[in-house]
């Protein structure tokens, strides 16, 4: 097995990644950046950087097309000791590259109104956070709105603009690239303009 980096300095990069996710959730489309300069292979580093800090031998990860391979899968498991999750339905995270289809949103797990935390939490790589449809933001965590245009997968954009659960149900949306977060709580309201 080949062991690839973590955090440089393990304590204080995870505190500070943590601090930097729980900003991106609770200001919904505000982006931060994460401590990771590397990734892992076709794992971008903000990707890696949530992983690391979020994931442990209780979050079952689903990695989806090349992102699944031994390399990854391993490097998971050492420094977190998360399970593996062959399909979404068994996933607390499903890590997917810009290439999502609206059949692989449709069978991740929403939760319910019980137990809403049951459901899947996304972790989209995308190519940019700037250049893509522009939306507006609106709910918890931002004042009035919020502007935003990252280049999102069709299905994702689809989801996020029409969703079809409602609160306490959904998926949290985190959007990575490059060593960059940006989150879409479920309790986030998304319009194109």
């Amino acid at each position: 097995m080949t062991l690839l980096n973590h955090f440089d300095q393990p304590i204080d990069d995870s505190q500070r990644a943590f601090r930097q996710i729980l900003k991106a959730l609770s200001e919904p489309g505000i982006q931060v950046t994460l401590p990771h300069r590397q990734g892992w292979k076709e794992l971008n580093p903000a990707a890696t950087s949530v992983l690391l800090t979020l994931a442990d031998q209780e979050t079952a990860v689903y990695l989806d097309g090349d992102l699944n391979n031994d390399l990854i899968r391993q490097n998971l498991r050492f420094h977190t000791g998360a399970p593996e999750a062959i399909a979404t339905q068994q996933a607390v995270f499903a890590v997917f590259r810009h290439h999502i289809a609206a059949e692989q949103l449709e069978i991740c797990p929403t939760g319910d109104e019980v137990s809403p935390e049951l459901s899947v939490t996304l972790i989209i790589q995308v190519d940019n956070l700037q250049q893509g449809t522009p939306l507006h933001l609106r709910g918890p965590g931002i004042e009035e709105q919020r502007q935003i245009a990252p280049h999102l997968p069709a299905a994702i954009l689809n989801y996020l603009i029409n969703r079809p659960n409602t609160f306490p149900t959904g998926m949290d949306v985190l959007l990575a690239c490059g060593e960059d977060l940006m989150a879409i709580p479920r309790t986030t309201q998304v319009e194109v303009r």
